[in-house]
């Protein structure tokens, strides 16, 4: 399993802004920091925006800062959020190219099972836990 580059690029975003807390944050200066695009950076934050995940300010002195307090935010939630169907399998997939083990294999139930364990993990650690007693990662996500 792979999260694709907008949820890794979501999670990017949601620490430099805590990293930075207290400071209202560029998106050029999180695109450097995390060596992304400004172009699919401005669609991250738009989600994370819309979720509330963090506020946006407009105009010169714009920006953006968390929109939750770290402690608040699942790391759980974010995946969720950005990665709406994680299917390991195609196994309910109708048509010509259905499975032929469809009904009989319990490979679908396992691999609900082991996802509901994942996410159950991931729901247990917050954006704070992330942060909390880092120097290396506070010190790489500075903003100057």
């Amino acid at each position: 399993m792979r999260l694709t580059t907008r949820t890794n690029l979501a999670l990017r975003t949601l620490m430099v802004c805590a990293a930075n807390s207290g400071r209202v944050i560029r998106k050029a200066e999180i695109a450097a920091t995390c060596n992304a695009s400004e172009n699919h950076l401005a669609q991250v934050i738009h989600l994370l925006a819309r979720r509330g995940l963090v506020k946006t300010l407009r105009g010169r002195s714009g920006g953006l800062t968390l929109g939750q307090p770290a402690h608040t935010i699942t790391i759980g939630a974010v995946l969720r959020d950005f990665e709406p169907c994680l299917p390991f399998t195609d196994c309910s997939n109708a048509g010509a190219k259905a499975c032929p083990l469809s009904g009989a294999c319990r490979l679908p139930s396992v691999f609900s099972d082991a996802l509901d364990a994942f996410y159950a993990k991931l729901d247990g650690v917050t954006l704070a836990d992330l942060m909390r007693d880092n120097r290396p990662l506070h010190h790489l996500l500075q903003v100057a």
